[in-house]
């Protein structure tokens, strides 16, 4: 699995590109699963249902399944948050893997910066932010600056960077 991602300041607009992303890939014939790191605890089911129950009762896991989607719940307790490396291969294998968060991971990554939420760009030289995508142009930086409302081109991006034979034949239509 090739894995890629999108890192920036809460805010930035990270899970909005991912939204529009996800089609764009999926159209060039790509399997795409994402990741997301919260920096904070969340649920996915609510108190009172029987899920919920079960993991109250002290489950380590729990499966839920229903006709269109099943889900794994797996309580952390008193551990270390799990590494990235450590629950990747709990995917299911797909082409593409987008990881949402997890800047400080070492995966090659684009920015998403809009200077007007006042925040200072995360890009330094040498990190693993290969582009920034933001919606104004930026002085002097060192990796490609990508239009943040232009998802077509920054999927393009991100084919050229994970398989650049895909990424030709995709513009051209050949290689």
């Amino acid at each position: 699995m090739k894995i890629f991602g999108l890192v920036g300041r809460s805010g930035s607009g990270k899970t909005t590109l991912m939204e529009r992303l996800l089609p764009l890939l999926r159209g060039h014939g790509l399997t795409v699963s994402t990741v997301k790191h919260a920096h904070h605890g969340f649920d996915i089911d609510k108190p009172g249902k029987d899920s919920w129950r079960h993991r109250e009762a002290g489950a380590e896991e729990v499966l839920l399944i229903s006709g269109g989607r099943w889900a794994l719940l797996h309580e952390v307790r008193d551990a270390a948050e799990p590494t990235l490396e450590e629950l990747l291969p709990r995917l299911a294998p797909v082409d593409l893997v987008l990881v949402e968060g997890f800047h400080s991971h070492g995966l090659p990554s684009i920015e998403i910066h809009r200077p007007s939420e006042g925040h200072a760009l995360m890009w330094r030289p040498g990190s693993n932010i290969v582009a920034v995508a933001s919606d104004v142009p930026i002085v002097g930086l060192g990796v490609p600056r990508l239009d943040l409302d232009r998802p077509e081109t920054i999927a393009a991006f991100i084919l050229a960077m994970i398989e650049p034979r895909a990424a030709l034949r995709a513009v051209t239509g050949r290689g």
